[in-house]
């Protein structure tokens, strides 16, 4: 399945990128690592990696906004208790901790509750933005080291 948004290069990366960064439980990695290996520009890759992966958060942060708990139970299989728990988490912490909306298995659910508490959406751009793309960069030296 991945092998297909690797025959569409940059546009291919961006979806794989978007979806990875939504409750969908996919990985954009694959198709990352495998563009660069395969010779496409590494920075490019990491800009377009990034912009898809922040869109995708930031679409959750927005589902998290609309403040329906019932739709995010139904619809993205979150269960309300992680909700709460992750609010509560980041209860006084603020909008910068979007940043850490990279991380696997939690940071779909911190880029919701956010949404859901009603952060500073120009924060939370910003430090969900700066995560991502530090993210992509550093595995853009993982596999130039590789490499």
């Amino acid at each position: 399945m991945l092998d297909g948004f690797v025959e569409y290069g940059y546009i291919g990366l961006f979806l794989a990128s978007f979806l990875a960064a939504t409750i969908l439980p996919f990985g954009s990695e694959f198709v990352f690592v495998t563009l660069i290996a395969l010779g496409l520009d590494p920075w490019i890759c990491t800009i377009v990696a990034s912009v898809g992966n922040w869109l995708g958060g930031m679409t959750n942060y927005y589902l998290g906004k609309l403040g329906k708990t019932q739709w995010i139970e139904k619809y993205l299989k979150v269960k309300k208790e992680k909700i709460e728990k992750i609010q509560n988490w980041l209860q006084g912490k603020g909008a910068g901790m979007a940043f850490f909306s990279f991380l696997p298995a939690v940071g779909d659910i911190i880029a919701i509750a956010l949404g859901y508490i009603r952060a500073n959406v120009y924060i939370v751009n910003i430090t969900m933005f700066l995560g991502k793309f530090a993210r992509y960069v550093l595995l853009m030296y993982g596999v130039n080291w590789i490499i």
